[in-house]
């Protein structure tokens, strides 16, 4: 029995499905409609596989125009809408429930513009992340943010998520290359926020619509930063005998002040699963490994290996490699890029998420693994470790019930600590089902209470992705 309550369904809503599918049906055809229990039940979970639903009914549109027409005549049904890109949420963010139609985003797959003089691309928000990349590279041009799912994960879902990736230490996350966007609301009106240029007119409500989760409204385009592509970039491996020295170790680089494109962070058992898989280099006799990359001219990038080398010697690193050619760099990165999929060769596990001040590293990671022991489980450390990004991978079996319910408390326990040592619940996955509950352990009632206000603004009767992000119990009453 896992412990993540969902809210109670509406029977009256479940009872009128033929209807429903029927006026959806009328706007976009049978063939962008799926209603058949069978076809829905591909859409019944996303990356937090230990919970699923089938949903009502899944829509497929084309356009912001007939996403608009789905959401007005929705909203006038009573029933739940669940905005859905690739599915690939971790945090649950994509769960629907009994009651809810799936909004799918994968027909809104055009860029739609690309302005290099101006270094920005309009998308629609079911590209996926690295088309995006893949588009622009022949001009020498790249998007920054780059999850570990980026060959899947839209950008719609990456806005909902504010999603970061490994090179977001340098470059920033989705919020930091994100200048416009097309939402619409739960009654159909279109609205635009921000646009092309670095500074838009009114009210900046970006940062309020980025990392939303789906629950102010449906963004269907985006403009994005497109970023000119370093000369050249070189990535370099430092394995150490303790999890304590890697982590002083990345707290002394950033606390130097110098800002590596990317810092990321393997434990042993992590280590050994991606090298089985990737077949990258990985020293297999070190408790840590740290993958740091820098960028530049050749000059600069020999200087910033010297400087890093020259710090990290005080922690006595055990190994010490830097690549020597571009397919030694991209076996490195294919290592990192695959890691969640080879752990999940061995393991089922659950993917924590979570931000801590960089110089708390090393207590942190004793205290997962003391977290993790106390309820007799394992856990991998994979992690974007220049930001303090954390992601424990609690290995379980899913076939457990005891064990999920036990991975699924260490993992609030180490979020907890996360939030005790000055950091917060979600750097990229968002709060999704996961993180629900512990709102209160970063938030007070008061500011959960001016966080729902505003989401009652944008949707007063909180149909659009309801049963996330905000604590069950103290929300506000709403008209069905």
């Amino acid at each position: 029995m896992t412990h993540i309550a969902m809210p109670a369904v509406d029977e009256a809503v479940i009872g009128r499905r033929d209807e429903i599918v029927a006026g959806l049906v009328a706007i976009l055809g049978a063939e962008h409609v799926i209603a058949t229990e069978d076809e829905r039940r591909a859409y019944e979970t996303d990356a937090l596989t230990a919970y699923r639903a089938v949903p009502l009914a899944v829509v497929l549109p084309g356009s912001t125009e007939e996403v608009s027409k789905v959401l007005a005549f929705l909203n006038g049904t009573g029933a739940k809408v669940i905005a859905r890109g690739a599915g690939t949420s971790l945090s649950g963010g994509a769960l629907p429930s009994e009651d809810a139609v799936v909004l799918g985003l994968a027909r809104l797959n055009r860029i739609v513009d690309i302005d290099y003089a101006n270094r920005v691309a309009r998308v629609q928000t079911g590209v996926t992340n690295v088309n995006i990349t893949n588009a622009v590279a022949g001009q020498g041009f790249f998007y920054a943010p780059d999850p570990s799912s980026q060959l899947a994960c839209t950008i719609g879902g990456n806005i909902a998520m504010n999603s970061g990736g490994a090179h977001c230490l340098k470059y920033g996350v989705t919020t930091n290359n994100i200048l416009g966007l097309r939402m619409v609301m739960l009654d159909g009106t279109i609205v635009d926020i921000g646009g092309s240029e670095c500074d838009a007119a009114g009210y900046d409500l970006l940062g309020l619509v980025i990392g939303s989760e789906g629950q102010l409204g449906v963004v269907t385009e985006a403009t994005v930063r497109i970023l000119r592509a370093a000369e050249g970039a070189r990535p370099m491996l430092m394995g150490f005998d303790s999890a304590e020295s890697a982590g002083a170790c990345v707290a002394a680089i950033i606390g130097s002040g110098i800002i590596p494109v990317a810092i990321e962070y393997m434990d042993r058992p992590a280590i050994k699963v991606c090298e089985a898989f990737a077949h990258a280099g990985y020293p297999l006799d070190v408790e840590a490994l740290l993958i740091i990359e820098v960028e530049g001219s050749e000059a600069e990038i020999a200087d910033l290996i010297a400087r890093i080398t020259g710090i990290a010697e005080a922690f006595k690193p055990s190994t010490l490699r830097i690549s020597q050619s571009a397919t030694e760099s991209a076996a490195i990165w294919k290592g990192r890029k695959s890691a969640f999929g080879a752990m999940g060769r061995i393991a089922d596990y659950m993917c924590m998420d979570g931000v801590i001040p960089t110089s708390r590293l090393p207590e942190v990671l004793s205290r997962i693994t003391a977290i993790c022991e106390g309820y007799g489980l394992a856990v991998a450390n994979i992690f974007h470790a220049g930001d303090g990004n954390l992601h424990p991978l609690v290995l379980y079996d899913m076939n457990d019930p005891e064990q999920l319910e036990k991975a699924e408390l260490a993992g609030g326990d180490i979020l907890k600590v996360c939030v005790e040592v000055g950091g917060c619940l979600t750097g990229e996955h968002g709060v999704g089902i996961e993180k629900r509950e512990l709102m209160s352990e970063q938030f007070t009632q008061v500011d959960l209470d001016q966080q729902m206000q505003v989401k009652s603004v944008f949707d007063p009767g909180w149909k659009l992705n309801p049963a996330k992000v905000f604590p069950l119990e103290g929300r506000p009453a709403v008209s069905a």
